[in-house]
């Protein structure tokens, strides 16, 4: 059969949709593109059921591809928390619970019986749960880049923010195994891969279930053998903290990027008390000062929600203080989006407007930081890791604070390091040369 895969979401989500394109082919089925969709008999929607607006783009395609003939497969977080909005979009859906990417194949398989047979139309819709997560480690992968290991080292969560429906799609905190998640990532090295990505929905709590905590599986990693570079995923303070004089030392290795994503939301203490954060913004600080107290290069990633219920101007003012005052690297910004089954769901709105106006002038005031610290970084020179080959046939390669630097015109491979200088700058990276 011809199948088109899309996803939707994080790097997690972006892990499980090459676990299934890998199942995919090993099946013997053909993964079409975009533009021949639709000659597809299978669409997998691997979804995200994060922001309302992606949600609406889910259930508008799921429904158009049952119009057109093509059965439809849902996975991801969306079956977990909204099985009746995909069924209503499309009641013949079949659907793949977040924790069942193993049995894709089982899916596919009935559906491939029931054509050869003649009886797709009017059949029973299909469904497969697993309570506990299998599959993720260890299984064959279709990466879209050959350089990247994005390895999951963990489902779930055990915190409650009141605006995360993530929390209530995949369910509580679960660590894999370290020993497993090792092997998974030796494999992806001796395939050729040079970066490698820890990813969950929170990778400081990692071991909160087990006692074998992130710093200790960083110092597992960084004794593989090889040449590769790990980026640590996004960490909330409130679960930093407790491991924080141990990670900064697990982050001194030469094959961990000198990156923190720390999510901060809002550095209001009224609004992320709503938010049912459990953080303060004193922790916030202790936090990127010991970093930057070691890692004098350190970039530094957040998440802001604006426009969350009932955010004043001053707290909106607190969050664009504190962004000027701490310059990220990058900002993700989103605008709140309600999201059922959560706690805020039911909390006033702020009026959409607001929120938009807000978000606009977080974004002008982020820009401004990025084209004074890009200009700051032109003339800078040292050592730089190759990570992966350009869509133009250039490389692109990372500082050790994981700024990307692209290299045009020479011979150099993933995996190996060399001494560049940063001539200029472009939005999204910057344009450097070897030295020699």
């Amino acid at each position: 059969m011809k199948v088109y895969l899309e996803s939707f979401g994080c790097s997690a989500s972006q892990a499980s949709a090459e676990i299934m394109k890998a199942s995919v082919e090993s099946l013997g089925h053909e993964l079409v593109g975009l533009n021949t969709v639709d000659q597809a008999d299978v669409y997998i929607c691997n979804s995200c059921t994060v922001k309302y607006t992606t949600e609406q783009k889910i259930l508008y395609k799921i429904r158009r591809m049952g119009e057109r003939g093509i059965q439809v497969i849902v996975s991801g977080c969306m079956p977990e928390v909204q099985l009746e909005d995909i069924l209503h979009a499309n009641p013949e859906a079949h659907i793949l619970g977040v924790n069942a990417v193993s049995r894709l194949g089982d899916v596919l398989s009935s559906i491939e019986q029931r054509k050869k047979e003649g009886r797709l139309q009017g059949e029973e819709r299909l469904e497969f749960r697993t309570s506990e997560p299998l599959g993720f480690l260890n299984v064959p992968r279709e990466r879209s880049n050959p350089n990247i290991h994005i390895c999951q080292i963990s489902q779930g969560c055990n915190f409650a923010c009141s605006y995360c429906i993530v929390k209530h799609a995949r369910g509580k905190l679960r660590s894999f195994p370290s020993d497993e998640i090792v092997e998974d990532i030796r494999t992806a090295v001796a395939d050729g891969c040079r970066e490698i990505w820890l990813t969950s929905q929170d990778d400081s709590q990692y071991g909160l279930d087990t006692e074998f905590k992130l710093p200790a599986l960083l110092r597992m990693i960084a004794e593989i053998p090889g040449d590769f570079k790990v980026r640590v995923g996004m960490m909330n303070p409130f679960s930093v903290l407790p491991i924080l004089d141990d990670l900064v030392e697990a982050f001194d290795s030469d094959k961990v990027f000198k990156l923190l994503h720390l999510p901060i939301q809002s550095a209001s203490h009224s609004v992320l008390k709503k938010m049912n954060r459990l953080h303060k913004m004193d922790a916030v600080d202790a936090i990127i000062t010991k970093f930057r107290a070691r890692f004098e290069d350190l970039s530094l990633f957040t998440d802001i929600i604006v426009g969350f219920c009932d955010e004043t101007d001053d707290d909106f003012k607190e969050t664009v203080e504190w962004v000027q005052k701490y310059r990220p690297e990058k900002v993700n910004i989103s605008r709140y989006s309600p999201r059922p089954h959560t706690k805020a769901f039911s909390f006033r709105n702020l009026d959409s407007r607001i929120s938009v106006q807000r978000s606009h002038e977080l974004h002008k005031v982020c820009e401004q930081i990025k084209i004074k610290s890009k200009q700051v970084m032109i003339g800078w020179k040292g050592k730089a890791f190759v990570s992966k080959y350009t869509e133009m046939g250039d490389v692109l390669t990372r500082t050790d604070s994981y700024r990307p630097v692209v290299i045009s015109g020479s011979d150099l491979k993933p995996g190996q390091y060399a001494d560049v200088e940063i001539v200029g700058a472009k939005p999204g990276y910057f344009l450097g040369k070897l030295i020699t």
